[in-house]
C-alpha cells in the first residue's frame, strides 16, 4: 500500500513538472527595445555589409603598409638550344643541342617616390577611420527606424485595447436596451441602433487587429525574422514624461550634434581624404628614387676543353651545383626617374583631385548646414507634438465627461440611443487621437535625444 502511494506521488510530481517546462519554455519571448536594437545590429544584413566595408578598409591599410617593403622575385629558367654549334674538337659547325640552367633574385626598395607612399598609408588610414563611421550611421539609421516601429506597435496595442473596451461597453449596453426593450420602455429602433454599434465595434476590433499584426511584420523584417506570427514585443505603460533635453535651447542641441553625430565625422573624413588624394597626384609629379639588387647564378650542360699536361682535352661539363658556385653575380644600385613629359597626365591627376576636394568641402558645408536644419525641424516637430499631446488630452477629458453625462442622461431615458452612440464614438476616437499624440511625442524627443547624443531607451 505504500509503495502504491509512493508511486501515486512520483507521477504527480512528475505530472507537475512537466507542465511547468510546458509552461515556460511554451512562452514566447517578448522583445524589449533594446533586445531588438542589440539583435539588429548583429543581424541585420545592410549592417553587415557595412561591417565587411570596414574590414576590406583594414586590409587597404595594411597593403599600404607593404608598399614601403622591398619588392622580392626569385626566378629560374631551363633551356633547351637546338641550332648550328661550334664543335669544340673538331671546330666544325654542326647542329647540336644544348642545354642552360639559370636562377636568380631580384629586390626593389622605395627610397623617395614625391612622398605617395606615406601619403597613401595616411589616406588608407583615414579610410579606415571612415569605415568605422559609415558603420557607426548604418546602426544609428537602423536603431531610429526600430525605435519608430516598436513604438508603432505600442500605439497599436493601446488602441486596440480601446477598441475591444468599447465593445465589451457597448455589448452591456446592448444588454440593457434589450431587457428595456422588452419591459416596453423603449422602442425597437433603439435595439436595432445599439446591435449596429456592436456590429461597428467589431469590425473596429478586426481592423485594429490587422493594423497590429501588420505593424508587427514591419519590425520583424527589421530584425530579420521569420517567425512573424508568433512574433510580439514586451508591454509596457509608457507615459509621457517631463524630458530635459526639451529644455535644452536649440543652438545648444545643435552644438552638441555637432560634436556627436557621425554625418558631420564622415564628411570631415571625407574631405581629409580628399586632401591626401591632391598629395597623392602631386608626388607623381616629382622624382622618384628607387634602390635595387639582384643575384644571379647559371649552368651549362655542354661539354668544354682543359688543359692537362701542356695539351688540349674534351672533359664533360663542371658538376652542376659548382658551376652555379662559379658562374654567380651580384648586381646593385639605385635608379632615379625624373619625370618630364606624359601628355599632361599627372597634371590633370591634379587638377582632378583638386576638384574632388573643393566637392567634399561643399559636401562638409552642406552637411552642417542640414544638421543644423534636422535639429531645428526636430526640436520644433517635438514641441508641436507635445501642443497636440496636451490639446488631445483636454479634448479627451472633455468627451469623457461629455460621454459620462450622456450615459447617464440615457440610462433615466433623457437621451436616445442614437445621440448616445454619437457620443460615446466621439470618447473612443478622442482616446485613439490622445494615444496616437502620445506616442507620436514620445518617438519626436527620441529624435532629438539622438541628435543631442543619448542612448535610444524608451522609459
Amino acid at each position: 500500500m505504500f509503495l502504491i502511494y509512493k508511486i501515486i506521488m512520483y507521477k504527480k510530481s512528475l505530472i507537475i513538472y512537466l507542465f511547468f517546462i510546458v509552461s515556460v519554455f511554451g512562452q514566447e519571448k517578448k522583445w524589449t527595445l533594446k533586445d531588438c536594437i542589440e539583435h539588429a545590429v548583429k543581424n541585420n544584413i545592410s549592417i553587415q555589409q557595412s561591417a565587411l566595408d570596414s574590414q576590406t578598409a583594414d586590409i587597404n591599410y595594411k597593403a599600404a603598409i607593404g608598399d614601403f617593403m622591398p619588392n622580392v622575385n626569385a626566378s629560374a629558367s631551363h633551356s633547351w638550344n637546338i641550332g648550328l654549334n661550334q664543335n669544340i674538337t673538331t671546330g666544325l659547325l654542326e647542329n647540336q643541342t644544348t642545354q642552360f640552367t639559370s636562377a636568380g633574385i631580384n629586390a626593389n626598395v622605395p627610397i623617395y617616390s614625391g612622398l605617395q607612399n606615406q601619403n597613401r598609408l595616411s589616406r588608407a588610414r583615414l579610410t579606415q577611420t571612415l569605415s568605422q563611421l559609415q558603420l557607426a550611421k548604418m546602426k544609428d539609421d537602423i536603431a531610429l527606424n526600430i525605435a519608430n516601429a516598436y513604438l508603432q506597435i505600442l500605439y497599436n496595442k493601446e488602441n486596440l485595447k480601446v477598441q475591444k473596451e468599447q465593445l465589451a461597453n457597448d455589448e452591456k449596453q446592448y444588454t440593457k436596451i434589450d431587457e428595456t426593450v422588452k419591459a416596453g420602455s423603449l422602442p425597437k429602433g433603439d435595439l436595432l441602433d445599439a446591435k449596429a454599434t456592436v456590429a461597428n465595434d467589431k469590425q473596429k476590433i478586426v481592423n485594429a487587429e490587422n493594423t497590429l499584426f501588420l505593424s508587427k511584420i514591419a519590425l520583424a523584417q527589421l530584425l530579420q525574422l521569420d517567425d512573424y506570427k508568433n512574433f510580439d514585443i514586451a508591454e509596457a505603460d509608457y507615459l509621457v514624461q517631463n524630458y530635459s533635453v526639451m529644455q535644452e535651447a536649440p543652438e545648444t542641441i545643435i552644438d552638441k550634434a555637432k560634436q556627436q553625430r557621425v554625418e558631420l565625422k564622415i564628411a570631415q573624413a571625407n574631405v581629409d581624404i580628399a586632401q591626401k588624394d591632391i598629395k597623392i597626384a602631386q608626388g607623381a609629379l616629382q622624382p622618384s628614387l628607387t634602390g635595387f639588387y639582384s643575384f644571379s647564378a647559371r649552368a651549362t650542360y655542354s661539354d668544354r676543353i682543359v688543359i692537362e699536361n701542356g695539351m688540349p682535352v674534351v672533359a664533360g661539363p663542371l658538376p652542376f651545383f659548382d658551376q652555379l658556385s662559379q658562374y654567380k653575380g651580384h648586381n646593385f644600385g639605385v635608379q632615379l626617374n625624373i619625370p618630364i613629359f606624359n601628355g599632361f597626365a599627372s597634371k590633370y591627376a591634379v587638377d582632378r583631385a583638386k576638384i574632388a576636394a573643393k566637392r567634399s568641402q561643399n559636401n562638409l558645408t552642406l552637411a552642417q548646414q542640414e544638421l543644423e536644419k534636422n535639429v531645428y525641424t526636430a526640436v520644433s516637430n517635438a514641441k508641436g507634438a507635445y501642443n497636440n499631446y496636451l490639446a488631445t488630452q483636454a479634448s479627451l477629458d472633455a468627451r469623457k465627461e461629455a460621454f459620462t453625462y450622456a450615459k447617464e442622461k440615457f440610462a433615466v431615458g433623457m437621451m436616445n440611443s442614437f445621440d448616445y452612440s454619437q457620443a460615446q464614438t466621439l470618447f473612443v476616437n478622442a482616446q485613439s487621437n490622445f494615444l496616437n499624440a502620445k506616442y507620436d511625442y514620445i518617438f519626436k524627443v527620441k529624435i532629438v535625444e539622438f541628435y543631442y547624443g543619448l542612448p535610444l531607451t524608451i522609459n
